[in-house]
C-alpha cells in the first residue's frame, strides 16, 4: 500500500524540478540577449527654456551654424601641354640625320706680271672656274683683304757656310716681321734634324723679334725640310680659316723620314694652306756654282732639285716662290707676298661631281670679258699687260667612310 504513495511523489518532486529549470532558463534568455547588445547612446535634449534675458541658454546643446557661401574662385589656366619627344628606338640608341652639301672655296689673286700688282676691280662674271676640265657655277663672291694668320718655318742648321745662308734667314724673317699688322697672327719655328716652336701664335711684332734673336748658334746640320713642312700643315690645321706658311730655307733635304711622293700628297691634302717659299743662299751658290769638279756639280744639282721642290709647294696651294741673291731684294719680295695673301678674291662653288671618294680634283682659274674672252689689261699708253692668276692646282675631295 506505501509504493503507489511513494512513487507518486517521486514523479511529483521530478516535475516541479524541471519546471523549476525551465523557468531559470527562461529568466536568463533576456539577460544573456541584453548583454550581448551594445548600449546605445542616450542623446541629450537641448534645454528648451529660454533665459530670462534672452540670451543663448548655455552650451548644453549641439549648435548648428551655417557655412557662409564663398565666391567661386578663378580657375587657373591650363598648363600648356608638354612637347612630345621623338625618341629613337632603344636598340638603335641616338640617330642623326645630317645633310652635307658640299662647297669649294678658292682663293684667287691677280698680279700684274710686272710691277706684281694686285688688279682690283674684277666681277663675278670675269670669272671662269673648271673643275677636271668641267666648268663649275660660281655661287659666292667677294674680295677678300683681311688679318693673315702665318707660320714661319726658317731653316736653322749647322750646314756649310751657315752664317752666311742663316743671316740670309734671319733677313728674311726681320723683313716679313716688319709688314705685319697689329690683327695679324703669326708663329715662329725653326728646323734642323728635328722642329723647335720657337713663339706660338701671338699679335705681339715685338714678341717675334725677340725670338728671331734668339737664333745664335744652330745645333745639327741635317736640314729635313719634308718632315718640317708636314709637321707645319699637320700645326696649321688645327686653326680655321685661311692659313699661310712661308718657308724660309734652302730648300734642301738631307734625312726627312718622308720622301718628296709622301710630303707632296700631304700637300695636296692640305685645305685653305697657302704655301709661300724664300730661298736662301742665293749669293753663295752665284759665286761658287759652275766650278767644275764632282762634289760641286752634285751640290748645283742638289740645290736646282730644291729649287724646283720649293716651286712645287708653292704653285699647288696658289702660293709664289723667291730665290733672292742680295739682302736689299727682302722688302720688295715680302711687299709682294703681303699684297698677295692680304688682297685676293673668294670664289665659292658646289662641285658638279658629288662623290666624296677622297679623289684628287685639278682645278683652273681663268679671267673673261663681257663677250667671253679672254681678259686683256692695257696701261695708259694701251701698252698690252701680262698678268699671273695666282690659285690652288686642286684640292682633294672628301672620304666618306663606311
Amino acid at each position: 500500500m506505501f509504493k503507489p504513495h511513494r512513487s507518486v511523489s517521486v514523479a511529483r518532486c521530478f516535475s516541479y524540478s524541471v519546471l523549476l529549470l525551465a523557468l531559470a532558463a527562461l529568466a536568463a534568455a533576456p539577460m544573456s540577449r541584453a548583454q550581448s547588445q551594445p548600449a546605445s547612446p542616450q542623446t541629450q535634449q537641448p534645454d528648451q527654456t529660454a533665459p530670462a534675458s534672452g540670451g543663448p541658454a548655455g552650451d548644453t546643446g549641439v549648435i548648428a551654424v551655417p557655412k557662409k557661401k564663398e565666391a567661386p574662385e578663378e580657375a587657373p589656366p591650363p598648363a600648356p601641354a608638354a612637347p612630345k619627344m621623338i625618341k629613337n628606338p632603344e636598340e638603335l640608341g641616338n640617330v642623326s640625320i645630317r645633310l652635307d652639301v658640299q662647297e669649294v672655296t678658292v682663293d684667287v689673286g691677280v698680279l700684274l706680271e710686272k710691277t706684281h700688282q694686285f688688279v682690283p676691280g674684277l666681277k663675278p662674271d670675269n670669272f671662269r672656274i673648271y673643275e677636271d676640265g668641267v666648268e663649275q657655277k660660281v655661287v659666292g663672291f667677294k674680295r677678300v683683304e683681311a688679318p693673315i694668320t702665318a707660320l714661319m718655318l726658317c731653316e736653322f742648321a749647322a750646314n756649310g757656310y751657315w752664317w752666311i745662308k742663316g743671316n740670309d734667314m734671319v733677313n728674311a724673317a726681320y723683313a716679313f716681321t716688319q709688314q705685319l699688322r697689329p690683327q695679324d697672327y703669326v708663329a715662329l719655328m725653326t728646323f734642323d734634324m728635328h722642329t723647335q716652336i720657337i713663339t706660338d701664335f701671338t699679335q705681339d711684332k715685338q714678341q717675334i723679334m725677340r725670338g728671331i734673336s734668339m737664333l745664335q748658334v744652330p745645333g745639327f746640320q741635317e736640314t729635313n725640310v719634308f718632315d718640317a713642312i708636314y709637321e707645319s700643315l699637320d700645326r696649321l690645321d688645327r686653326i680655321d680659316g685661311q692659313k699661310y706658311l712661308l718657308v724660309i730655307a734652302t730648300g734642301r733635304d738631307t734625312f726627312s723620314k718622308l720622301t718628296f711622293d709622301k710630303i707632296l700628297a700631304r700637300v695636296k691634302a692640305s685645305r685653305n694652306i697657302t704655301i709661300f717659299t724664300v730661298s736662301t743662299g742665293g749669293m753663295l751658290r752665284a759665286m761658287t756654282e759652275g766650278r767644275g769638279g764632282m762634289e760641286s756639280s752634285i751640290r748645283d744639282m742638289d740645290y736646282l732639285q730644291a729649287d724646283n721642290e720649293m716651286k712645287t709647294f708653292s704653285s699647288l696651294t696658289g702660293g709664289m716662290s723667291f730665290f733672292p741673291r742680295f739682302s736689299g731684294e727682302m722688302p720688295d719680295i715680302f711687299g709682294q707676298i703681303n699684297e698677295n695673301i692680304r688682297s685676293k678674291y673668294e670664289l665659292v662653288y658646289r662641285p658638279t661631281n658629288p662623290k666624296q671618294d677622297g679623289t684628287y680634283r685639278k682645278l683652273r682659274v681663268a679671267l673673261v670679258d663681257a663677250e667671253g674672252q679672254p681678259l686683256r689689261f692695257q696701261d695708259q699708253k694701251k701698252k698690252q699687260l701680262k698678268y699671273d692668276i695666282i690659285a690652288r692646282d686642286g684640292y682633294r675631295a672628301k672620304q666618306v667612310v663606311e
